[in-house]
């Protein structure tokens, strides 16, 4: 039997859940693309919620009927990296499906929510810095990759990821 999903904006409460999903996922799901290294490094220090985002309003949560979630992604007018804010661009914010689930629209679903919201408001193009393992999904969300680069993480530890671009109509 099909699990029924609801998209809603996360909550405080969430983060625990979110927490302990982001921690299983990130390390299947990147293992692939990453070398040991980075792995160890960066993987604890990215595979964790953000309590910020899921007090914005612009963070969702993928939850099945019996309470599970399943995956979460948002976005924000402020770049998550230099601070700046471009009120036409928005910048998609930790996306993650849970490894166990992915490839079932859970990312979709979330990023159908995301470019409603952000259309609403004005946005004109979405901006994400991907995993290199999210490259394909987020290609096959209208998403074009411009160029790989190192996001800094702590002093002396950094993420190697993708730069893309989509425009909203």
């Amino acid at each position: 039997m099909a699990q029924t999903l609801t998209i809603r904006p996360a909550r405080r409460d969430d983060l625990g859940a979110l927490d302990l999903m982001m921690a299983r996922s990130f390390p299947v799901l990147l293992k692939d693309d990453y070398p040991p290294s980075v792995m160890v490094t960066a993987v604890p220090l990215i595979a964790r919620a953000q309590p910020g985002l899921l007090r914005s309003g612009t963070y969702f949560v993928a939850q099945e009927e019996e309470g599970a979630l399943v995956g979460a992604g948002g976005w924000s007018l402020t770049d998550p990296h230099d601070g700046e804010r471009q009120r036409q661009t928005g910048h998609i914010r930790h996306f993650v499906v849970d490894h166990g689930r992915a490839r079932r629209g859970i990312g979709r679903s979330l990023m159908e929510q995301v470019v409603r919201q952000a259309g609403a408001l004005g946005v004109r193009r979405l901006a994400a810095m991907s995993t290199r393992s999210a490259v394909p999904f987020y290609e096959a969300q209208g998403f074009t990759a411009l160029e790989e680069v190192e996001m800094p993480l702590r002093p002396g530890i950094g993420f190697p990821a993708v730069r893309m671009i989509r425009a909203l109509k």
